[in-house]
């Protein structure tokens, strides 16, 4: 008998990709959204809002109600909100914060009662490399990757008594709209400040480079990834998928802070010259 999994943020990229996957593989996979209607078909839709508790409670308890469990929650809704510390206001960092980290605390706190009752369950949290090496101008983004991160850990050391296991995903450059999305939101806090030149360039070179093929990696690449993750006996508790995953991350490790600060800030100017020739 195929598993019961939940994944968040279905509607397009990467969520989209995994959960028509693991339906074909017979399981039973429940995709949250906003926008039910872009839910892959053979997924069963659950219209939810990452921020809105009673809408976090009322798709755990239908799924309860119509399955009896939870074996699998995927949390993969995230975006990412650029600009620089002075530039974005508190409260679009509180919503980078509520979406990226607070709204997958609040799922995974209302699963894991049900989880612990079968002694058993799996709970995998999309994080990214930008959560192991700092973005030059994603600030917040980093942030809420980092503590989701943090997240994770202090969950996985707490709950691993109880037959649950808790796998991170850290993709790194992904052909998904979230860069043209981050692109534009960099634009917006950047403009008409001390960051506007600085800023600008880097939202150009986003949103170039997700809009051309063979530059990143595609959504299947990560959604097969977390299939394995799904799947295996005993899964890793971190999987680095993508272009330029491991590379950031050891380059990152290896690095003196000065370094890694001047070529973060380097390579967006640089970057958008090669692309721009």
């Amino acid at each position: 008998m195929g598993k019961v999994i939940l994944i968040t943020g279905v509607s397009s990229g990467i969520g989209a990709e995994t959960a028509k996957r693991l339906a074909l593989q017979g399981n039973i996979v429940y995709g949250a959204a906003r926008r039910v209607e872009l839910i892959p078909d053979g997924v069963i839709p659950v219209r939810m809002d990452i921020t809105d508790r009673s809408s976090v409670e009322d798709c755990v308890q239908r799924i309860i109600k119509e399955q009896g469990r939870i074996d699998v929650l995927v949390n993969n809704a995230g975006y990412g909100y650029f600009g620089a510390i002075e530039n974005v206001s508190m409260d679009e960092a509180r919503r980078q914060l509520d979406v990226n980290l607070f709204g997958l605390a609040e799922l995974t706190r209302m699963v894991l009662p049900h989880m612990r009752l079968q002694h058993s369950g799996r709970i995998i949290n999309v994080a990214s490399v930008a959560g192991r090496a700092v973005i030059y101008l994603g600030g917040w983004y980093n942030i809420s990757k980092y503590a989701v991160e943090a997240f994770s850990d202090a969950l996985r050391m707490e709950i691993a008594r109880f037959g649950i296991k808790v796998s991170i995903i850290e993709p790194g450059s992904i052909q998904t709209n979230w860069g043209v999305i981050a692109a534009s939101h960099l634009a917006e806090s950047s403009a008409g400040t001390p960051y506007q030149e600085e800023g600008m360039i880097l939202a150009s070179n986003l949103e170039n480079f997700f809009k051309k093929k063979g530059l990143f990696s595609h959504p299947s690449v990560v959604s097969r990834t977390i299939i394995r993750a799904v799947n295996s006996r005993r899964p890793r508790t971190r999987y680095r998928t993508g272009m330029m995953s491991r590379s950031i991350v050891f380059f990152h490790s290896i690095l003196p802070d000065r370094w890694w600060d001047s070529i973060a800030r380097l390579s967006a100017r640089r970057v958008y010259m090669i692309n721009s020739e």
